[in-house]
């Protein structure tokens, strides 16, 4: 269980556009463990500051960040259970993909055999499993992810943060990608969010969507009502359904 309480952040704006300026931020949430909650809006609401806020990129100036309810705010990032896979798949080009997973357990490299049964699991896991010696020049763009997915999953941290990981896939892709998420957050009992663009990306990902609206969770609710039926006119405005 992840769950966020009146964590306040104040983004400031170092190229001083006037445009943004500096911005006010107070989130409050929750994620069930096995489950996914999307989180949508605008460019610039806040959306990628809260994955920042849990991983421990940001530091907030009050609130609380609990999950299986400790408090991690204090943690550094490093002592976190917290992973994220970003929009890059930041893979080390020079490395197989057995290698770049290997070091989500130990940057060492230095496995037993436990640990490298590990990895061979969640090659599996991920559908790679005949991968496992290819450079990431070699495998296209879904397979690209599916490698940091499989990194995400032999670090085994409770939550699990997801920001824009299928901005670079076509259609089909996206749906098989969500689909092995869905599965894999499902399996571990992870507690996920998930950063989206897309509408239709959220609302195949999970039953509950945040909308983040100028640093604040403006609503959490039903995914097919927020994006389908929505009551607000600021959800309206972001759908263009106005």
């Amino acid at each position: 269980m992840l769950t966020i309480k009146a964590l306040k952040f104040t983004y400031h704006d170092t190229t001083k556009n006037k445009k943004y300026g500096d911005m006010e931020m107070c989130f409050n949430l929750n994620v069930k463990a096995g489950e996914i909650l999307s989180i949508v809006g605008s460019s610039g609401s806040g959306k990628t500051t809260l994955l920042n806020l849990i991983a421990g990129f940001n530091k907030p100036s009050s609130g609380e960040i609990l999950i299986n309810g400790k408090d991690i705010s204090g943690l550094s990032v490093a002592k976190r259970p917290v992973t994220t896979v970003f929009q890059a798949h930041n893979l080390f080009p020079h490395l197989d993909v057995f290698t770049n997973i290997a070091i989500g357990i130990k940057p060492s490299l230095k496995l037993n055999t436990d640990e490298k049964e590990q990895v061979y699991q969640a090659l599996e896991s991920v559908g790679l499993e005949n991968l496992s010696t290819r450079l990431p020049r070699q495998l296209s763009g879904g397979q690209q992810q599916r490698v940091a997915l499989a990194r995400a999953l032999v670090r085994r941290q409770g939550v699990l943060l997801l920001d824009e990981p299928l901005a670079a896939l076509g259609p089909a892709m996206r749906n098989e990608i969500i689909s092995l998420i869905k599965k894999l957050v499902a399996d571990k009992k992870m507690a996920a969010l998930f950063v989206s663009h897309q509408p239709s990306d959220a609302l195949l990902a999970s039953k509950r969507c945040a909308f983040i609206h100028q640093g604040s969770v403006l609503d959490l609710s039903d995914s097919e009502t927020m994006l389908n039926n929505p009551n607000h006119p600021e959800i309206k405005d972001y759908l263009g359904t106005l």
